[in-house]
């Protein structure tokens, strides 16, 4: 027996997809298929956050921009005004160096959102002749690698 894939509540072997409780011989999947369902309550919880996180790391450069831009027509002697110029470069860039490391955990936060995707995520099989959903999940990553597994496994016996 060949083992495709195992991770805690799902296992693909050349006999046996295990979901859970629920066991399914590879001989009886009659038809295989994966479905992506577009709206869900926590799919659109992702989307909200990976909104807030992008649009709160963007916005400080943003600004940050805007006043460097904004200083040279601050009216203020001609000296001055470079003066005040390179004063405020140096401390956008002081305080973006300083602020870098609490940008960590925004981008790690970000990064797992786009490792799981904003879709659920269904796989799906006919089982002597009645369709029944195997699989229901938002980790995108976990469910490519299970639907492949099940495709390989599916082959091997056919």
């Amino acid at each position: 027996m060949t083992v495709y894939y195992r991770d805690d509540s799902v296992e693909v072997t050349s006999a046996l997809l295990r979901v859970d409780a629920a066991a399914y011989p590879i001989s009886q999947l009659e038809y295989v298929w994966h479905k992506k369902t577009r709206f869900t309550s926590r799919g659109a919880a992702r989307r909200l956050v990976r909104w807030l996180i992008v649009t709160a790391l963007t916005l400080p450069g943003v600004l940050l921009a805007l006043c460097v831009i904004g200083l040279p027509f601050i009216q203020v002697d001609g000296e001055l005004r470079v003066g005040v110029l390179v004063l405020g470069i140096v401390a956008g860039v002081v305080l973006a160096i300083a602020l870098a490391p609490l940008l960590e955990v925004p981008l790690t936060v970000l990064d797992r959102i786009n490792d799981r995707g904003l879709e659920q995520h269904e796989l799906w099989a006919q089982v002597v002749g009645e369709q029944v959903m195997l699989l229901q999940t938002h980790d995108g990553l976990r469910f490519g690698q299970i639907y492949r597994a099940l495709q390989r496994a599916v082959e091997e016996t056919g």
